[in-house]
């Protein structure tokens, strides 16, 4: 007959390995979290009391001064997730994705980026 206990050893091998894989699977949750969330639309209200539009190209600046010619939501601080993501979430609409191309009042430069 054969034992069929687990040594110590391995007992702690076998934790160690699983509580460091935790984290790693967090990281690809929020992953396919943020692949799967809808879009922002313009529509939305948080999304027109902060003037979020989805192309910054048609703001008139006579019309929103708080807008300045090359700011967009791609040079935010704002703005997260992978660059050149045309979709990304923001800091701002969570659970939300918004336009690379977009902006909104809150818009803040971001360190090192150029307008």
């Amino acid at each position: 007959m054969s034992d069929s206990r687990i040594d110590r050893r391995t007992l702690l091998k076998n934790a160690l390995i699983g509580a460091a894989a935790l984290p790693a699977v967090g990281l690809i949750r929020d992953a396919a979290a943020a692949d799967s969330a809808p879009h922002l639309e313009e529509t939305d209200s948080l999304a027109k009391a902060m003037g979020y539009v989805h192309d910054h190209t048609k703001l008139d600046s006579n019309k929103v001064p708080q807008f300045k010619a090359g700011s967009k939501c791609s040079n935010c601080v704002q703005l997260q997730g992978k660059e050149g993501d045309q979709w990304r979430p923001c800091t701002l609409f969570p659970g939300k994705l918004v336009n690379a191309d977009g902006w909104c009042k809150v818009w803040v430069l971001k360190p090192g980026a150029k307008v």
